[in-house]
């Protein structure tokens, strides 16, 4: 049987990207390393040869433009252009998990700071400020009164740029010192860890601590709900666990790192993705050689 080839582009080789290829490869696969920011890429041209293209950028703008491309040609991507523009911004992943029902925080979005200030008053402090896009706990900030978050608007109007033109305005959720990263591999939670920190900010590249999350049949349910809502593919479903609500979704990371979670959760999480990747490609394989005939 002919070897799947895999198309990697990444901006960094990382650890995740490290443990990803060898998973690929120990199954058989082909896998070409495309380091994004050397990539060329000519729309008109045809094809490179790849049964599936799997985007780690860390650059969201690069990894959302060559998947773009890559579609273009009827080469499936994980994750697909779809999911990307979805999750990369926070507002868009807000309001399509609101039209699916999904319980997640409050969140008002306003365009100017007088109606930001209306916004947080409505919410009641603290509130969070996110920019829409961003990963990596960049640029939150937590606002205990009105007289801070009038210093901060203030900044973002002097900043400028599209990154602080939209204020996201979340309300306050009263987390037990964690937060849960489940990750979901199609539509399936193949395990999750606590985020646990002193720090409000629970991010493992932040400093946060991960151990183990047993994967309850509620949690299952509603990552499982959140895959389905934005279109499926590889995600990390960011959870808050409210002392009254019960879990609340956060935020849907599509390009996840996983290299602090392997060892606290036991699962083989590059072999689970690695699995799912040359499952997509298996699936769209007949079709690409039928266009390759013609």
């Amino acid at each position: 049987m002919e070897r799947v080839r895999v198309g990697l582009v990444y901006g960094l080789l990382r650890t995740e990207e490290r443990l990803l290829i060898a998973a690929l490869e120990a199954r058989g696969a082909v896998v070409e390393r495309l380091l994004d920011r050397q990539v060329r890429l000519e729309a008109t041209a045809p094809p490179p040869q790849y049964d599936v293209v799997v985007g780690r950028s860390v650059s969201q703008q690069r990894g959302l433009h060559v998947a773009s491309i890559f579609e273009a040609w009827g080469i499936p991507v994980v994750n697909p252009t779809r999911v990307l523009e979805v999750c990369n911004d926070k507002l868009r992943t807000t309001a399509l998990l609101a039209g699916a029902g999904i319980p997640q925080p409050r969140v008002i979005v306003a365009f100017s700071p007088e109606e930001a200030l209306v916004a947080a008053d409505e919410l009641g402090y603290p509130v969070v400020v996110k920019p829409p896009l961003g990963s990596w706990g960049r640029l939150l900030a937590r606002v205990n009164s009105r007289r801070a978050l009038e210093e901060l608007v203030r900044h973002k109007r002097l900043l400028g740029g599209f990154h602080h033109g939209t204020l996201y305005i979340q309300e306050w959720v009263p987390k037990p010192g964690r937060d849960i990263r489940a990750f979901v591999v199609g539509e399936e939670t193949i395990c999750a860890i606590y985020r646990s920190a002193q720090h409000w900010v629970t991010n493992t590249a932040r400093g946060g601590r991960a151990s183990n999350c047993p994967v309850t049949p509620e949690l299952a349910e509603l990552c499982s709900r959140v895959a389905r809502a934005v279109g499926g593919g590889v995600l990390a479903v960011d959870v808050l666990e409210h002392p009254e609500r019960g879990y609340l979704v956060n935020e849907v990371n599509a390009t996840m790192e996983f290299r602090n979670s392997i060892a606290p959760t036991g699962v083989d999480i590059p072999g689970r993705v690695a699995d799912y990747v040359l499952a997509v490609a298996r699936a769209q394989r007949p079709a690409t050689l039928l266009a390759a005939s013609h």
